[in-house]
């Protein structure tokens, strides 16, 4: 049955992956979400991979053998596919579409904010980015602006490296009791 399925690939070839994929009549998904720079002192805006040497495909793996997958200039293996195959829900592969589109549609402006301290364990949401109003949880510092969050994909825990000012801490709430 025809199905997302979640492909690893080469560092840094996704594209090539995508590319090759194409020309065998597979069809594919990059997420991609746009990223500010600043190149010799103008803001450019550039499409970066959402989940770096990761692509979607969609096939029917009794159509097309898995093993053409594999050997796919690009490709390294299919993710969980040992005996049985990992398919993705389309609902995902939808909601991950819709975000892309909302971000590339509106770039979010930049906020003027100081960056609160935040120590390992600490809950936090995302504020703009590629996870914008999804949480995680602190990791660690990484350099002077980007730092290490943990959060749930896929059903297990990723760490991601992100940029500092992209994610605060979560405010609790605290009950009077009276």
């Amino acid at each position: 049955m025809k199905a997302w399925y979640l492909l690893y690939c080469k560092s840094r070839g996704e594209a090539r992956a995508q590319q090759n994929l194409a020309l065998q009549q597979i069809e594919t998904y990059l997420p991609t979400y746009p990223e500010e720079k600043l190149v010799k002192g103008q803001a450019t805006v550039r499409r970066v991979s959402l989940f770096p040497s990761y692509l979607f495909i969609n096939f029917d793996p009794e159509v097309t053998s898995v093993a053409k997958i594999h050997n796919t200039r690009g490709v390294i293996r299919l993710v969980g596919c040992k005996e049985l195959m990992t398919a993705i829900d389309d609902s995902v592969i939808h909601a991950i579409k819709m975000r892309e589109h909302k971000l590339l549609s509106k770039l979010m402006p930049e906020e003027s904010r100081a960056i609160p301290e935040m120590k390992s364990g600490d809950k936090v949401c995302f504020t703009k980015g590629p996870f914008v109003e999804l949480e995680g949880i602190f990791d660690e510092v990484n350099g002077e602006k980007r730092c290490f969050v943990l959060f749930e994909l896929m059903g297990k825990q990723q760490r991601v490296i992100v940029d500092k000012d992209t994610i605060q801490p979560v405010k609790t709430k605290l009950l009077n009791v009276l």
